[in-house]
């Protein structure tokens, strides 16, 4: 089997990860300040079904399969286990897989699968994130801060250890970030939070980090923008949508991320030329 192949396998077992992180985030912030016990850690604990709490054995939780065969059900009390377990798992074996056939230059040395593997911790850390806030439209601190940690630290030992220009190199981190971010920090202090939570300003740390030059990030803000009414519209001129209507932009800041870091250098220039129009 290719590398490809064997990087889908990891990321459907990482998507099983991401679903049980994001329940016990979602349990934790609920029952703050309650005794919950360590079932729910994100560090400790089996996986259970978030209805009736049994703990699973090994043949539930075989990513994809066991959601199959079980016909999307709890084993044990028979309610239904929601469309998002295997979606997200699929998703994330397709973004490891994708990644690894269009990583731009190609994998070959060591620095590659370097860079490559600190993008796919990232990348694990940022489904999470799409995942929660467009269910309960947050991107909590527990899932955001790891996260920035590993990408502003793979981006320094690159920085550091691989890319020619350190200085050049800096310089275009930092204004990548401050893209990425100034424009939702601004937006954040002139509607005093109305507009657009500060979490979206945080995410700014992690997409400016991953893609490091300024016009890569105003570029993934002009992506994110596009696919953001794109999915609003049809709910919109259907009516199931409001104008008004609170709709999370951290999914899409995450999409765009994704397509500008694989294919940014063909976006960029559809984007100057639209710039120049």
């Amino acid at each position: 089997m290719s590398w490809g192949i064997y990087l889908f396998l990891l990321g459907l077992a990482f998507g099983s990860f991401i679903n049980a992180l994001v329940w016990r985030v979602f349990e934790q912030s609920r029952t703050k300040g309650k005794k919950t016990g360590p079932e729910i850690s994100v560090l400790s604990g089996r996986s259970m079904c978030p209805h009736c709490r049994r703990q699973l054995g090994a043949g539930d939780l075989i990513p994809l399969l066991s959601w199959l065969w079980l016909r999307g059900r709890c084993r044990y009390c028979k309610k239904p286990i929601g469309w998002q377990y295997p979606l997200v798992e699929l998703l994330t074996g397709a973004v490891f897989a994708v990644s690894y056939y269009f990583w731009p230059g190609g994998v070959r040395s060591a620095a590659d699968w370097a860079e490559l593997a600190v993008w796919l911790a990232v990348a694990v850390g940022l489904i999470a994130l799409a995942v929660y806030d467009a269910r309960w439209q947050l991107l909590p601190n527990r899932i955001l801060y790891p996260t920035a940690l590993v990408a502003v630290a793979g981006r320094a030992a690159y920085i550091a250890f691989v890319q020619e220009g350190k200085g050049e190199a800096l310089l275009g981190w930092g204004l990548s970030v401050a893209v990425a971010a100034g424009l939702f920090f601004v937006l954040y202090e002139l509607s005093r939070g109305a507009w657009i939570g500060f979490g979206d300003v945080r995410l700014g740390l992690i997409t400016g980090s991953v893609l490091a030059g300024p016009l890569e990030s105003l570029a993934m803000i002009f992506v994110a923008a596009v696919l953001g009414l794109m999915a609003a519209v049809p709910g919109i001129l259907s009516g199931n949508t409001r104008l008004k209507s609170k709709i999370p932009f951290g999914p899409f800041l995450i999409a765009a991320t994704f397509v500008m870091l694989l294919f940014g250098r063909d976006v960029v220039e559809l984007y100057k030329e639209f710039l120049l129009i």
